[in-house]
């Protein structure tokens, strides 16, 4: 879209949720559609890059002034939707996926260190390297610009800096009434769609607030669809927990199922737009769900991510508390991949992404890091791949960035005790959610994926394996004999830790 005066030229992906209350202020623009894009130019057009700190949304765009022949390229705060490129001589191609970025007559090569981070030590991409070679992502909360054949990439918002060193000391129900009215706000712009909207739950706090906050705006009469998934194993059955949630609403549920007989195929299609390795059966569970979603109609679904990292719910955020910082991956105490199945040339490639600690605490430089080096970009990536493909929405209302700022600022023992996290959170759920609900014990949202690849998936997995360790490439990466004897440990029960088996399906798959 061209603005009214001709100068900027706008591609936009993603959503301005607060598009009608900036309209509002830009009065002297002569706007000709109503759409949250046009905003964004008349935006631009009035205030430059100081209107990024007024938007509320999830976005990605690039602005071309033709007037200084200068391009800029945005992602949001926390990085929801993605923002890839390339650099071609003076030139720069940009794209949502890494596909659009590679070259058609030859495949993209990878990007050895990242690979050697992931398999090694459980790494994703970092905030510009992603797993091919020569293509990078603009981090979130960054900004590209580009003129005259040179680009350079620069932080538009960092959350530290945003919320300083010194932590919320201001008494606790002044603190909960604010965060409560951010909660409704973001909520409410976020229901702001012309297509049908859905919520995506499990059976947690999380999911719980979420409903219950969308009751509180709309009555007890709310009839918002409810999705979530099963797998038919009782062991990872979130359904009755949902079940009671929903029991004295009007909401409907939708349960979406997934067989081990669906993974094979079902990962072949997640895989091709994923573009990198994704997180697993978890993955796929959500991909069926927004498949569900689509086939009923609904367009925009809201979901709770983003709790446990603003507010410290993951176990291991109470012994950080306590300064035994040993981190778990994948929420496992096994590393990510046993590195003696690396050969040791290959493994010697992988790098550590350090992590900044800017705040004088270590559980709130372990939620930064969480936030914007490893939980949550990861979880994103994997949700709006999956999203995106059933031409579904997804929209995070928790991850309204004054809800995380405003969650980051509190003393940690707001946050965490010797039995439990996300302390304040519970407390004010109690106020809208059954005590049940409210006191129940964090659990990770789990799949039979291990029980999976030991059964009915197993000669699916050992095919894999097989590919990986005679390819030209990944065979120089692993020693043979040390993966098969690992795997055959994993189907003996003497490890129960799949990841490092999906890792070499991921592999298998994209190389």
């Amino acid at each position: 879209m061209a603005s009214a005066c001709g100068r900027w030229v706008l591609v936009f992906n993603g959503e301005l949720y607060n598009y009608r209350e900036l309209r509002a202020q830009l009065t002297s623009y002569p706007f000709s559609s109503q759409s949250d894009t046009e905003v964004v130019l008349a935006a631009w057009s009035q205030w430059g890059e100081a209107a990024l700190d007024r938007f509320l949304g999830m976005f990605a765009f690039a602005v071309w002034d033709t007037d200084r022949r200068e391009l800029v390229a945005v992602r949001d705060r926390f990085g929801v939707k993605p923002l890839h490129y390339r650099a071609v001589g003076e030139g720069l191609l940009l794209a949502s996926e890494i596909k659009a970025l590679v070259e058609t007559d030859r495949p993209a090569s990878p990007d050895v260190s990242t690979w050697a981070s992931y398999l090694a030590h459980g790494r994703y991409e970092g905030p510009r390297r992603t797993f091919w070679e020569g293509i990078e992502q603009v981090p979130a909360g960054h900004l590209l610009r580009w003129r005259e054949g040179r680009h350079e990439v620069a932080c538009w918002y960092d959350i530290a800096s945003r919320i300083g060193l010194k932590t919320d000391e201001r008494p606790t129900e002044e603190v909960i009434e604010e965060y409560l009215s951010l909660l409704d706000e973001s909520l409410a712009l976020r229901f702001r769609a012309d297509v049908p909207v859905g919520i995506n739950i499990s059976g947690g706090l999380d999911s719980s607030l979420l409903i219950a906050l969308v009751r509180r705006m709309q009555g007890s009469a709310a009839q918002v669809r409810a999705y979530s998934f099963a797998t038919g194993d009782s062991r990872y059955d979130e359904t009755p927990w949902v079940r009671q949630m929903l029991s004295e609403t009007e909401h409907e549920l939708r349960l979406c199922h997934l067989s081990a007989e669906e993974v094979p195929a079902l990962t072949e299609s997640v895989q091709e737009v994923q573009d990198e390795p994704f997180g697993g059966v978890p993955t796929l569970a959500y991909a069926r769900l927004f498949e569900r979603a689509r086939a009923d109609g609904t367009i925009v679904l809201l979901d709770g991510q983003g709790m446990d990292e603003q507010w410290a719910g993951y176990d291991y955020y109470r012994r950080v508390a306590a300064d035994r910082l040993a981190v778990p991956v994948q929420g496992s105490n096994e590393p990510a991949t046993r590195p003696a199945a690396l050969t040791s040339a290959f493994a010697e490639l992988a790098q550590t992404q350090p992590a900044r600690e800017p705040f004088p605490d270590a559980l709130r430089n372990r939620q930064l890091r969480d936030l914007t080096l490893t939980k949550l970009p990861r979880a994103l990536r994997f949700n709006d791949r999956v999203s995106m493909r059933s031409s579904t929405e997804l929209r995070e209302p928790f991850l309204d960035h004054r809800l995380v700022e405003l969650a980051l600022r509190q003393p940690a023992s707001r946050k965490v005790s010797e039995e439990t996290g996300k302390v304040l959170l519970r407390e004010i759920a109690g106020r809208l959610v059954p005590p049940d609900v409210r006191y129940a014990p964090k659990r990770p949202l789990q799949t039979p994926q291990r029980e999976w690849i030991r059964g009915p998936l197993r000669g699916w997995v050992e095919s894999h394996i097989d590919r990986v360790l005679e390819g030209a490439l990944t065979k120089q990466w692993f020693q043979a004999d040390v993966v098969r004897r690992e795997w055959k440990r994993f189907l003996a029960g003497e490890s129960d830790n799949s990841f490092y088996v999906w890792q070499w399906i991921s592999a298998s798959l994209l190389l």
